[in-house]
Formats: structure tokens, C-alpha cells, sequence
């Protein structure tokens, strides 16, 4: 026990006398580290007399808690000792501001998307989410896509588990089905999101990009109702009308189904934006299949309604004239900032 005393008392004095915090590091590996004297002391205990193992590995942590007390006392008074060396030497002024914190911003994809739900919103629309890892039924069953259909083979999907009954959602539209086994119609939905397709990436194609489904279902629902909406939307991104035209699409879940294309918004006589066309290609829309209606619990003789599907990813780099998809995610602060 005088030895433990003397061990103690000898940290003590060395802890005191550290001016820096090295010299204070030095003290604790002298000490406490994995070779120091309390891991000698400890070390010795199974060769002593089993009556005086107890006592002396009491002793030894008594030591070590010490010496630890000690070390972090002198440490905190170190770090004050330095600070009001810092306070009252010259050139330093208390009343100078801190340092200016930078300030992030908004994804382009989100700013367009709250763009879109508040354009939505004043017309009616709810704003809906579904989850992201979807099951088959949503995603392509209830979507009168069958296990057999050929336009699974043109989804690219990733799937979940070896049966197939877990995917990554291709689409936004599996929404649609679960807006209509929820909400009773008549009733209008968007409902924007990040969709999975499994692709060869490259400047126009992504594994991972937005969408935002379109929902509306009432009584007598016809394409000038589809139309009117399309142009109010269009009206609403580039601040301006523009004429549209429906081409026939083929969509499992719409019938009939369109490719809507808008005149260019960045041009008169054609640019590399429209392909020299004056035309963009802009969204599948349709009227909701009947067996669409059917498996979402509506009766497709009493009430009707049309869809569509919104490339956001697509939309941002029309807006902000960005020329490969993949900026969009690639998390580079450059081109972030921009926005």
C-alpha cells in the first residue's frame, strides 16, 4: 500500500507540473497506458498471496482513477488557461460577428416538384405518396399488366425477392390504384416520387429518377377534361400557353392512350432541345382503363377518369437546360450550387 501511495503521489506531481498538452499525453501513457505502471500493477497481482490479490487490485484502480481525475482536472485547466491567454492578447475583438454560416438550397427536382403540388393544389388536386419498394400487384397487376404481358419485359425491374412479389416501383403508378381502393370519387390526385428502372445509364437515361402520377376520377370524364388539365399544367411551368397535341400511345393501364406533345417552349423553327421538330415529347396520359377502375374497387359503367405520368427528371432539364440526367443525382456541390 506505501508503494501505491507513492506511485500516486509522484502522477500527481507530474500531472501538475504539465504546462502543454503533450507533456499531460505523456503522463497518461506513462501511467494508464497499455504498458504504464497501473498495467504493471495489475499484471503482478496473480503472482502474489491469494489473501493479498484483493486488496492490491482495489489499490491498483483506486490508482488508475486517480491518475485519470488528475489528468482531466489539469486538462480542463489547460484549455482555460489557453483560452484567457487567447481573450487577452492583442488584436482580439469579442464583438467581431462569428463566422458566417453557408446557407444550402433547394434540389431543382424539389423546387419543380412544390412547383407542380402547389399548381395542383389550387386546381383541387391532393397530393399522395406510396411506398417505394411496391408489390407486383400494385405495380403491375392492378395496372392490367399480367404476369404474362409483354410490356413487363420493356419495365426493366428490379426485383426484391426470388418469387418477384417485392419490386422497385417502375413507375408512379401503383399509386393510383391505392388512391382509388382509399379515396371514394369523384377525386383528383398527384403524386410525385422516385421510380426504378434497371437501365445502362447514360446522358439521357438513369437507374433512379422522378415522376409524378396524375389521377382524376368522375362522372363523364372525357380527353377535352385531360386536355384542359395538360394545358393548365404546361401554362403553369413555362408562364405561358402552349399548343399540345395527343398522338396515339399504347399504355396497358389508359385506354385510349397518347403521347402529349407541347410546341417548344425555346424556339420558333426548331432547336437541339425538340430535335429540330419544334415539338416535345412530354408525357403518356390517357383515360383509366376499365379494368384499371375495376381493381381499384370502382365501377368503371358508373364513374370514368384520365391519367397521366410526368417525367420530372425530364421537366427539370427542359427547364434548366441540363444535358445529361445524371447531374441530377450525382451529388456534385457544383453543380448544385447553380440552383
Amino acid at each position: 500500500m506505501t508503494d501505491l501511495e507513492q506511485i500516486l503521489s509522484e502522477a500527481r506531481a507530474k500531472v501538475a507540473a504539465a504546462t502543454q498538452a503533450e507533456s499531460l499525453r505523456a503522463v497518461d501513457r506513462e501511467y494508464l497506458g497499455k504498458e504504464g505502471v497501473v498495467a504493471g500493477l495489475l499484471a503482478a497481482i496473480p503472482t502474489l498471496e491469494p489473501s493479498e490479490r484483493r486488496a492490491a487490485g482495489q489499490g491498483a484502480n483506486e490508482v488508475k482513477t486517480a491518475v485519470l481525475e488528475a489528468i482531466e482536472e489539469r486538462k480542463a485547466a489547460l484549455a482555460q488557461e489557453a483560452l484567457s491567454a487567447q481573450l487577452s492578447g492583442e488584436g482580439f475583438d469579442p464583438t467581431l460577428p462569428g463566422a458566417v454560416q453557408r446557407r444550402g438550397s433547394l434540389h431543382p427536382i424539389t423546387q419543380v416538384t412544390r412547383e407542380l403540388e402547389d399548381l395542383f393544389t389550387s386546381m383541387g388536386y391532393s397530393v399522395l405518396d406510396g411506398p417505394e419498394v411496391e408489390l407486383d400487384h400494385y405495380n403491375f397487376e392492378a395496372l392490367n399488366i399480367p404476369s404474362d404481358h409483354p410490356a413487363r419485359d420493356s419495365q426493366d425491374t428490379f426485383f426484391c425477392d426470388p418469387e418477384g412479389h417485392l419490386v422497385m416501383r417502375t413507375h408512379t403508378s401503383p399509386v393510383q390504384v391505392r388512391a382509388m381502393e382509399q379515396l371514394e370519387p369523384p377525386f383528383r390526385a398527384v403524386a410525385p416520387g422516385k421510380v426504378f428502372r434497371q437501365e445502362t445509364t447514360d446522358a439521357s437515361h438513369e437507374h433512379t429518377f422522378h415522376q409524378m402520377e396524375g389521377l382524376v376520377v368522375g362522372k363523364d370524364i372525357s380527353v377535352g377534361h385531360l386536355i384542359g388539365a395538360m394545358k393548365t399544367l404546361l401554362r403553369g411551368i413555362f408562364g405561358r400557353d402552349l399548343d399540345v397535341r395527343l398522338r396515339p400511345g399504347y399504355f396497358p393501364f389508359v385506354e385510349p392512350g397518347f403521347e402529349l406533345d407541347a410546341r417548344c417552349p425555346f424556339c420558333e423553327k426548331g432547336c437541339s432541345v425538340c430535335k429540330r421538330t419544334t415539338w416535345i415529347e412530354l408525357l403518356p396520359c390517357g383515360l383509366v382503363h376499365p379494368n384499371v377502375l375495376r381493381m381499384g374497387g370502382i365501377d368503371p359503367d358508373e364513374w370514368s377518369g384520365f391519367a397521366f405520368g410526368l417525367g420530372l427528371s425530364r421537366l427539370v432539364m427542359l427547364r434548366y437546360g441540363i444535358d445529361d440526367v445524371r447531374h441530377l443525382l450525382g451529388g456534385d456541390l457544383r453543380f448544385l450550387e447553380q440552383f
